[in-house]
Protein backbone atom coordinates (compact mmCIF):
# COMPACT_ATOMS: atom_id res chain seq x y z
CA UNK A 1 0.00 0.00 0.00
CA UNK A 2 1.33 3.59 -0.92
CA UNK A 3 2.23 5.52 2.45
CA UNK A 4 -0.81 8.26 3.35
CA UNK A 5 -0.03 10.40 5.37
CA UNK A 6 -4.05 10.10 6.42
CA UNK A 7 -6.84 7.57 5.80
CA UNK A 8 -10.27 9.26 5.65
CA UNK A 9 -13.61 7.15 6.01
CA UNK A 10 -16.58 8.32 3.61
CA UNK A 11 -19.76 6.45 2.21
CA UNK A 12 -18.31 5.46 -0.74
CA UNK A 13 -14.36 4.79 0.03
CA UNK A 14 -11.63 5.51 2.28
CA UNK A 15 -9.83 8.44 0.40
CA UNK A 16 -6.23 7.94 1.07
CA UNK A 17 -4.45 11.78 1.27
CA UNK A 18 -0.38 12.20 0.38
CA UNK A 19 0.80 15.53 1.52
CA UNK A 20 4.21 16.82 3.15
CA UNK A 21 3.66 20.05 5.45
CA UNK A 22 3.70 22.19 2.23
CA UNK A 23 1.03 20.60 0.12
CA UNK A 24 -1.25 18.14 -0.55
CA UNK A 25 -0.03 16.01 -3.47
CA UNK A 26 -2.63 13.32 -4.00
CA UNK A 27 -5.78 11.60 -2.86
CA UNK A 28 -6.44 7.83 -3.72
CA UNK A 29 -9.49 5.91 -3.27
CA UNK A 30 -9.03 2.60 -1.31
CA UNK A 31 -11.56 0.04 -0.12
CA UNK A 32 -13.91 0.22 2.50
CA UNK A 33 -12.02 -2.13 4.45
CA UNK A 34 -9.11 -0.18 4.39
CA UNK A 35 -8.30 0.99 8.29
CA UNK A 36 -8.60 4.61 9.13
CA UNK A 37 -5.52 6.55 10.07
CA UNK A 38 -5.34 9.83 12.02
CA UNK A 39 -3.53 12.79 9.92
CA UNK A 40 0.07 13.08 10.74
CA UNK A 41 0.93 16.31 10.41
CA UNK A 42 -0.89 19.67 10.56
CA UNK A 43 -1.87 19.57 6.75
CA UNK A 44 -3.35 16.38 6.41
CA UNK A 45 -5.69 17.27 8.95
CA UNK A 46 -6.69 20.11 7.26
CA UNK A 47 -7.57 18.29 4.19
CA UNK A 48 -9.57 15.77 6.00
CA UNK A 49 -11.51 18.00 7.43
CA UNK A 50 -12.29 20.15 4.49
CA UNK A 51 -12.93 16.83 2.70
CA UNK A 52 -15.28 15.91 5.81
CA UNK A 53 -17.25 19.32 5.12
CA UNK A 54 -17.61 18.45 1.55
CA UNK A 55 -19.51 15.61 2.83
CA UNK A 56 -21.35 17.37 5.13
CA UNK A 57 -21.95 20.24 2.52
CA UNK A 58 -21.02 20.22 -1.21
CA UNK A 59 -20.83 24.00 -1.17
CA UNK A 60 -17.77 23.59 1.50
CA UNK A 61 -14.52 25.10 -0.05
CA UNK A 62 -11.22 23.70 -0.75
CA UNK A 63 -8.54 26.15 0.23
CA UNK A 64 -5.41 23.47 1.44
CA UNK A 65 -2.95 23.82 -0.67
CA UNK A 66 -2.02 21.19 -4.29
CA UNK A 67 1.11 20.05 -5.38
CA UNK A 68 0.35 19.43 -9.01
CA UNK A 69 2.93 17.71 -11.46
CA UNK A 70 1.69 16.63 -14.90
CA UNK A 71 2.28 18.09 -18.17
CA UNK A 72 1.35 21.28 -19.20
CA UNK A 73 -1.86 20.14 -20.91
CA UNK A 74 -3.10 18.18 -17.65
CA UNK A 75 -2.23 20.83 -15.76
CA UNK A 76 -4.63 23.11 -18.23
CA UNK A 77 -7.28 20.45 -18.11
CA UNK A 78 -7.07 20.48 -13.94
CA UNK A 79 -7.24 24.56 -13.78
CA UNK A 80 -10.22 24.38 -15.84
CA UNK A 81 -12.10 21.84 -14.21
CA UNK A 82 -11.53 24.03 -10.61
CA UNK A 83 -14.02 26.18 -12.77
CA UNK A 84 -16.95 24.15 -13.22
CA UNK A 85 -19.16 24.99 -10.69
CA UNK A 86 -20.51 22.53 -7.96
CA UNK A 87 -24.31 21.50 -9.30
CA UNK A 88 -22.95 20.96 -12.63
CA UNK A 89 -21.16 19.11 -15.60
CA UNK A 90 -19.17 19.73 -18.55
CA UNK A 91 -19.15 17.27 -21.61
CA UNK A 92 -15.46 16.08 -22.63
CA UNK A 93 -15.88 17.43 -25.52
CA UNK A 94 -17.26 21.07 -24.56
CA UNK A 95 -14.69 21.40 -22.45
CA UNK A 96 -12.19 20.32 -25.46
CA UNK A 97 -13.45 22.71 -27.21
CA UNK A 98 -12.94 25.74 -24.91
CA UNK A 99 -9.18 24.42 -24.30
CA UNK A 100 -8.77 24.15 -27.93
CA UNK A 101 -7.84 20.22 -27.46
CA UNK A 102 -9.70 16.69 -28.03
CA UNK A 103 -12.24 14.77 -26.00
CA UNK A 104 -10.27 12.33 -25.64
CA UNK A 105 -6.65 14.35 -24.28
CA UNK A 106 -8.89 15.93 -21.50
CA UNK A 107 -10.64 12.72 -20.95
CA UNK A 108 -6.69 11.31 -20.47
CA UNK A 109 -5.88 14.45 -18.36
CA UNK A 110 -9.11 13.60 -16.06
CA UNK A 111 -8.29 10.04 -15.42
CA UNK A 112 -4.36 11.12 -14.48
CA UNK A 113 -5.55 13.62 -12.27
CA UNK A 114 -3.96 13.62 -8.49
CA UNK A 115 -6.20 14.99 -6.42
CA UNK A 116 -9.29 13.95 -7.07
CA UNK A 117 -12.62 15.93 -5.66
CA UNK A 118 -10.73 18.79 -4.59
CA UNK A 119 -9.93 18.53 -8.44
CA UNK A 120 -13.27 18.05 -9.49
CA UNK A 121 -12.67 15.68 -12.63
CA UNK A 122 -16.10 13.65 -11.46
CA UNK A 123 -18.27 16.83 -13.27
CA UNK A 124 -16.76 16.05 -16.08
CA UNK A 125 -19.52 13.57 -18.59
CA UNK A 126 -19.76 12.18 -22.20
CA UNK A 127 -22.28 13.16 -24.29
CA UNK A 128 -24.37 9.58 -23.82
CA UNK A 129 -23.87 9.36 -19.78
CA UNK A 130 -21.28 9.62 -17.25
CA UNK A 131 -18.10 8.71 -18.92
CA UNK A 132 -15.42 6.86 -17.30
CA UNK A 133 -13.98 7.58 -13.64
CA UNK A 134 -10.46 6.80 -12.78
CA UNK A 135 -9.58 5.34 -15.79
CA UNK A 136 -12.70 3.12 -15.40
CA UNK A 137 -15.88 2.58 -18.15
CA UNK A 138 -17.73 0.81 -15.26
CA UNK A 139 -17.88 -0.85 -11.82
CA UNK A 140 -16.96 1.03 -8.08
CA UNK A 141 -15.30 4.14 -9.76
CA UNK A 142 -18.46 4.64 -11.71
CA UNK A 143 -20.46 4.44 -8.59
CA UNK A 144 -18.10 6.94 -6.74
CA UNK A 145 -18.20 9.45 -9.44
CA UNK A 146 -22.47 9.00 -9.50
CA UNK A 147 -22.24 9.47 -6.04
CA UNK A 148 -20.56 12.80 -6.25
CA UNK A 149 -22.70 14.28 -8.47
CA UNK A 150 -25.74 13.06 -7.11
CA UNK A 151 -24.33 14.81 -3.50
CA UNK A 152 -23.71 17.96 -5.53
CA UNK A 153 -27.33 18.40 -6.62
CA UNK A 154 -28.26 18.86 -3.10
Amino acid sequence: MMNYQAILATPFAMLGIRCDERAVSGIGFLPLSTAPQQPCNALAAAACQQLHAYLCDPDAVFNVPLDLHGTAHQQKVWRALLEIPRGETRQYGELAAELRSAAQAVGQACGANPIPIIIPCHRVVSKTGLGGFMRHADGVPLDIKRWLLDHEQR
